[in-house]
């Protein structure tokens, strides 16, 4: 029964102090500012306006719908300002989830640039290693997740950040360390340290074990890179992980990295959004300043052709 226009005459009244400054106000005419309110009046069955006192004063009801105007009116405004700056490619929502659990190193910096230049973009991010982040973005629970493992779904597109090469990190002691490359079966005498995730989302077994039908001795997991190193290091086993990754622990000397075959293992980073917000300015601005940040940050990665 009550409508917006309705909060805003009575909020004029109290303010101005009189239907005639009110009106002046509202842009209508005092005749039709008294129809409208003699018209709430009947609706509601109760006055609104003590019109025995000068100037008239609001009665308990009338009071009551001025309070709620001054809760609701700045709601709106304000609603309608994002709703502005929305359209105008602005502001948003940019909610992300990584499946890399390297991908800090280069993610931190580009979320600080970013936020810089787009300050009123609404900024989340979590790690998507114990849920499934791709039906959560067709949720619109996410708006963007960074992840290696595209899958075909409808109203997903994935935005190429980065080729980048999975190399196997062995300690500079094993006997592996002597070769440029290795072969498929030159691990089934390796514990393979890993990140825990599923084995399918494993780029060292969906693109180089599994087709060769090689299991490794045993699989060890452990959630950080600092500590795949240093178990590395130590001659607790090998890691396949993103050459990026590894570039300040080469420089320390604990390490040594083989390629997974003659050619490698080459694989993308993508940025996932759904299909509907693929156009949106803060968005697309997001990816391309991730992908400046990763060039400016990471070694041995390539552009997407």
């Amino acid at each position: 029964m009550l409508e917006i226009r309705h909060l805003e005459t009575l909020s004029a009244i109290r303010d101005a102090g009189s239907l005639q400054e009110a009106a002046e106000r509202l842009h209508v005419t005092q005749s039709a500012l008294s129809h409208q309110l003699r018209d709430l009046e009947v609706r509601l069955k109760t006055p609104l306006l003590n019109r025995r006192t000068r100037p008239a004063r609001m009665t308990t009801a009338g009071l009551r719908i001025v309070a709620l105007a001054d809760v609701v009116l700045p709601q709106l405004k304000a609603t309608e300002r994002d709703l502005q700056r929305l359209a105008a490619g602005r502001t948003g929502r940019l909610h992300l989830a990584i499946e890399c659990h390297s991908c800090f190193q280069w993610l931190m910096p580009a979320l600080d640039s970013f936020r810089r230049g787009w300050p009123d973009v609404e900024l989340d991010l979590s790690a998507a290693f114990s849920f499934a982040p791709l039906p959560a973005l067709l949720r619109g629970d996410l708006d963007v997740v960074i992840t290696s493992d595209p899958q075909a779904m409808d109203a997903v597109e994935y935005m190429p950040l980065f080729r980048y090469e999975v190399v196997l990190a062995v300690a500079a002691a094993n006997p592996l360390a002597q070769h440029k490359y290795i072969e498929p079966e030159q691990l089934a005498e390796q514990v393979l340290i890993t990140y825990p995730v599923e084995r399918q989302r494993l780029d060292v077994f969906t693109a180089f074990l599994d087709p060769a039908d090689v299991e490794p001795a045993a699989i060890r997991r452990a959630e950080l890179t600092p500590i795949i190193a240093q178990l590395v290091a130590s001659q607790r086993g090998v890691a396949a992980l993103p050459n990026w990754a590894l570039t300040e622990y080469l420089n320390q000397g604990w390490l040594h990295i083989c390629h997974l075959g003659e050619q490698g293992v080459w694989c993308t980073l993508y940025a996932a959004v759904r299909s509907e917000d693929l156009e949106a300015d803060y968005l697309q601005a997001f990816v391309q300043q991730a992908r400046d940040t990763c060039f400016k940050t990471l070694t041995g990665i390539k552009t997407v052709r």
